[in-house]
């Protein structure tokens, strides 16, 4: 087994057929092809199930994917600090969800030391990549939201990632719509009265993620839904189509992005708890203990 083997199982894995993931690997089909069965043998394992309409993973496939994705994580950090052109240059990484304020706290941290060479990274993604990231120290700080419906399910997975958690603050639950919409006067508002337009929800991309959306109202049944794992693309929707998305309220009007949203207080009540995370013993470098005063500056609770 090597990471190759790995790296052509996730992508298989990922793409409607071995076509387009041959396409994309630069091999030649028979050669994945070739390539997967000689893992499948050295393993033991079935990873696909094969017929004439296609493939898919089986449940042996499921559970490798997970510790696949693992290793060539920790393969790829390997890679970057040690085989990089940029090893001489200092690094530093956060992941996050949707939080302006992370990104300034970021942005901040760079003009107070302004290295000479660096290699910074903020990975603004989804709730169980910033899991991840932090876990296998990808990133060494993560910021994280959860609501009342996902907050055991968010404790439960620190303690299984070894990761501390520290609350900022905690926000009530409002509707985001374009400043053109006819609500848009409203202080206050239900989610009923909005059920005539969309719900632009961010896309976790995994039904067994429902648990770990950063939404508020993550099991509520909305009439009308759309996905978007884009933040340029659900400003879009939103304003196109008058829809509404569910948020912590903080606008800042630094963000062109944002221009042109308003927030409206819901009458339904989820409130977030927003805080961040890093790993339980791990040594932080300068600037994740920097970037760390920065998020305190914003702490409330």
């Amino acid at each position: 087994m090597n990471i190759s083997q790995i790296r052509y199982v996730l992508e298989v894995a990922g793409s409607p057929s071995m076509r387009e993931a041959a396409t994309r690997l630069f091999v030649s089909q028979p050669a994945l092809s070739a390539s997967i069965r000689e893992l499948e043998e050295e393993l033991g394992i079935l990873i696909f199930e094969r017929n004439n309409k296609g493939i898919k993973l089986t449940d042996e496939g499921r559970e490798f994917i997970i510790y696949a994705k693992k290793a060539v994580s920790q393969y790829e950090i390997l890679e970057d600090r040690y085989l990089s052109k940029d090893v001489d240059k200092e690094r530093f990484a956060v992941s996050t969800q949707h939080y302006n304020f992370a990104i300034k706290a970021f942005t901040d941290v760079i003009k107070a030391y302004d290295p000479e060479k660096y290699v910074f990274g903020i990975h603004e993604t989804r709730t169980r990549d910033v899991l991840e990231d932090v876990r296998s120290l990808k990133s060494e700080v993560g910021i994280i939201s959860f609501s009342g419906s996902s907050k055991e399910v968010l404790n439960k997975l620190f303690r299984e990632y070894s990761l501390e958690f520290t609350p900022l603050m905690r926000r009530e639950t409002y509707a985001y719509v374009w400043e053109d919409h006819e609500f848009a006067d409203r202080t206050e508002i239900s989610i009923e009265e909005l059920s005539d337009y969309p719900c632009i929800s961010f896309d976790q991309s995994d039904e067994g993620n429902f648990y770990l959306t950063e939404e508020a109202m993550s099991d509520y049944d909305f009439d009308k839904m759309i996905k978007s794992d884009d933040r340029a693309t659900t400003m879009e929707l939103l304003q196109r189509l008058h829809g509404y998305s569910i948020g912590s309220g903080m606008l800042s009007g630094e963000e062109a992005i944002l221009k042109g949203l308003v927030s409206i207080k819901l009458e339904e009540e989820d409130p977030l708890t927003i805080g961040y995370i890093v790993r339980k013993g791990s040594v932080m470098s300068v600037y994740g203990n920097a970037y760390v005063e920065e998020l305190l500056k914003y702490k409330e609770i």
